[in-house]
């Protein structure tokens, strides 16, 4: 595969920032997966470096967020509080009230634009912003862990500049914030792979859910039955994404990473492993569209740390994996005896009556889409 320009983008500022600490949500990991692949000798070299953000500008952020949302937003941060801030979901047990929220979200989003910015300039192709893929905040309300909705924000630039933009979103809760956004857009299709909204947050994102006026088709959902294991998830996303992704003709990809689809996530309940996701990126580097990267849930931190270590060698050229030598490294760099085969996770066992009834509804999902999606892409 040829060499391209990839861009890491992080910054030391990310880890004066944190979550309260009793909150699934880690601010640490991409520290974390920055300090790994940079022992690696996966930062250097002549096609892929680190870039820091800038925090987003005001301006930038009012392309999806409300004004009146961003005040509250940075007031509650500073400590004014009001009764208003709930209906916002500001205050929530999803969306605590802490000092840090405001600036690390508008940092967070920041990167996600520095990304966007970098493709739109040429100066990299591939771009991964591990801090970003906070997917659920909408206009005016914060939610799921989310303040500022990078991920729409990034899209609308892109989209702005001329782009046709496709959203993959492969984290275990829908990303409801960047679906109702482009809902009756063309310019923008979202596709998002997720545990069924019956049995998970944000309780959306079923099949029927598929845009309206000229975004018809434009929006596209495959809910995942609990326990979906690896072939069945990769037996559904080449059915309906790759088609997709073809017909549609994409000029720039965001594919928000969520690693709590990982077997073991303690807020999901899907069993894959990252070689699922080894394999998705392989598929979208196939189609040989800019694809800007973020991350997104995980809350099995070592899990989600080694998964998206693992995603930037195959999105920078170095799936080392390959290498026999470094069969060892995973286990090691994440200080973990759990498994030393590498970052990539071993294979796990298929429970052979639960993946028939996953496929078998799965199929429905599968025949739904190809009955009212695929013929307006003329497939």
């Amino acid at each position: 595969m040829t060499a391209r320009k990839t861009v890491f983008v992080h910054s030391p500022q990310f880890e004066r920032y944190q979550y309260p600490p009793d909150y699934p949500f880690k601010v640490s990991r991409a520290g974390r997966l920055q300090k790994i692949i940079n022992s690696m000798g996966l930062l250097t070299g002549e096609f892929r470096c680190e870039v820091a953000p800038e925090p987003a500008k005001r301006d930038t952020l009012e392309k999806f967020h409300s004004k009146s949302y961003l005040d509250a937003l940075q007031a509650a941060a500073k400590g004014d509080f009001s009764v208003e801030l709930l209906d916002m979901g500001i205050g929530t047990p999803d969306c605590p009230i802490f000092s840090d929220m405001y600036d690390y979200s508008v940092l967070a989003c920041g990167a996600t634009l520095t990304a966007a910015n970098l493709i739109l300039s040429q100066d990299a192709e591939l771009a991964f912003n591990p801090s970003g893929g906070l997917h659920h905040a909408g206009p005016q309300s914060a939610s799921g862990f989310c303040y500022i909705n990078d991920v729409a924000i990034g899209c609308l630039v892109l989209a702005e500049a001329g782009k046709r933009v496709l959203y993959l979103d492969v984290d275990a809760h829908h990303g409801d914030g960047v679906q109702n956004v482009f809902y009756d857009r063309a310019d923008v299709m979202t596709i998002s792979f997720h545990q069924d909204g019956k049995t998970l947050f944000p309780g959306t994102g079923f099949e029927d859910e598929i845009g309206t006026g000229a975004g018809k088709g434009f929006c596209v959902n495959v809910p995942l039955p609990v326990g979906t294991d690896d072939k069945a998830y990769m037996e559904v996303f080449e059915a309906i994404a790759l088609p997709l992704a073809e017909a549609y003709k994409p000029d720039v990809i965001v594919f928000e990473l969520g690693a709590d689809a990982l077997a073991g996530d303690p807020l999901a309940r899907l069993k894959l492993t990252n070689n699922t996701y080894a394999d998705i990126i392989y598929k979208l580097l196939g189609l040989d569209k800019p694809i800007l990267m973020t991350g997104g849930g995980g809350y099995n931190i070592n899990n989600t740390v080694r998964a998206w270590a693992l995603a930037w060698s195959i999105l920078c050229g170095a799936d080392l994996e390959n290498q026999h030598a470094n069969a060892g490294l995973g286990g090691v760099m994440l200080e973990s005896t759990d498994w030393y085969g590498g970052l990539r996770d071993r294979q796990l066992l298929i429970d052979k009556q639960l993946h028939s009834i996953v496929t078998n509804q799965l199929k429905t999902t599968i025949d739904f889409i190809r009955a009212n999606v695929f013929p307006l892409h003329r497939l």
